[in-house]
């Protein structure tokens, strides 16, 4: 923590939250989504090169996918579907139909399972009136498909302002929408690249969310580094802010 950041904490008005692995274990619900998409494609096309197919194989592929395709006016669900199409050849099979319903099923999964951590919704409630809330995420995950659609006053995503954090494009809309100065933002993500260097390049307050204790070895420094959403409060209270 940097103690010259401790004046801002009293003028605090808005609070954003980055979404994939910070409010829901987004790694998790993909590689069980891709696991139904497997089992359909294996059942479509039996054969070696199905049986031999991976997940991490299938999440290389859309991986170099959305490399390729990057800087496009593409939408994430654009990119899996590419996905698909590139995972059905590599089974030897040209079918964009196959593709487009490996794709379903993926999507399917992908927006009905999602989880929240345990610790999301006290967070939520326990700051709620007190700031303007919102969700600042470069993936496509929004509030109502995951239980969260009263939470958040403001929600921002990559895919439709056509850039990504840690670009300080998207936390200035951010500060639009929610009526703030870029002082007057605390940012709360799991990534020191897009979510604690986005929210320093606009000079908004950046809490790191290490939920796994890794040991920062180089990159930007938060402003804060809490390992559960939970501290957040006590953060905001122990602080000074308008707490209470």
């Amino acid at each position: 923590m940097q103690g010259s950041i401790l004046p801002q904490l009293s003028r605090i008005r808005a609070i954003s939250f980055d979404g994939d692995m910070t409010l829901w274990d987004f790694d998790k619900v993909m590689r069980r989504s891709l696991a139904y998409a497997l089992a359909e494609l294996r059942t479509a096309r039996p054969g070696e090169a199905s049986a031999k197919l991976t997940i991490d194989k299938m999440i290389e592929i859309r991986n170099a996918v959305s490399e390729e395709l990057k800087g496009l006016a593409v939408g994430l669900e654009q990119v899996r579907l590419a996905a698909f199409i590139r995972t059905v050849a590599e089974v030897g099979e040209a079918s964009d139909q196959l593709a487009k319903h490996l794709n379903a099923v993926y999507l399917k999964h992908r927006f009905e399972d999602v989880e929240l951590y345990p610790d999301v919704e006290p967070t939520l409630e326990a700051i709620a009136g007190r700031y303007v809330l919102g969700l600042v995420s470069n993936g496509n995950t929004y509030p109502e498909r995951c239980g969260l659609q009263t939470r958040f006053e403001f929600v921002v995503f990559s895919e439709e302002i056509g850039v990504e954090k840690p670009d300080p494009a998207i936390f200035r809309v951010a500060c639009v929408k929610a009526g703030c100065s870029p002082t007057e933002l605390m940012h709360v993500g799991d990534s020191l690249t897009s979510d604690v260097h986005g929210a320093k390049l606009v000079g908004a307050v950046s809490v790191w969310l290490n939920r796994d204790w890794a040991s920062r070895q180089a990159g930007p420094c938060p402003d804060f580094e809490i390992h559960a959403l939970t501290e957040l409060p006590l953060i905001l209270e122990s602080h000074g802010n308008r707490f209470y």
